[in-house]
């Protein structure tokens, strides 16, 4: 189970990769940043696959698959594409954080 939840979170963690090499192919346009693109909008949802092969229950291995990636994306917008980082932006970030964590306590992974 344990192995389950490190694919989960691996996939969160790496969803921002794929976001941002996907901005810098389309205001560079150099076709190279495709390759990071591709390789991780299929690695993500394998990740969560084996997550779920591996005991975590899709509602949970999808909400906080989603969440984390929420999250590091949206702090990887503020701090490399310098999108403004405003107090309600954050606010809603830690009710993301404060569902995931609720969700662990009613009957998380």
């Amino acid at each position: 189970m344990e192995l389950a939840i490190l694919w989960v979170v691996l996939a969160g963690l790496t969803e921002p990769v794929w976001v941002a090499a996907l901005k810098k192919y389309n205001s560079d346009g150099n076709l190279l940043w495709g390759i990071p693109v591709l390789f991780f909008m299929v690695f993500d949802p394998m990740c969560l696959s084996w997550a779920t092969d591996g005991g975590v229950s899709v509602s949970v291995a999808y909400s906080v698959w989603v969440s984390i990636g929420t999250i590091m994306t949206t702090t990887t917008g503020i701090l490399l594409f310098k999108d403004p980082p405003d107090r309600r932006k954050i606010l809603f970030i830690f009710m993301i954080l404060a569902g995931v964590v609720g969700l662990q306590f009613v009957g998380g992974a």
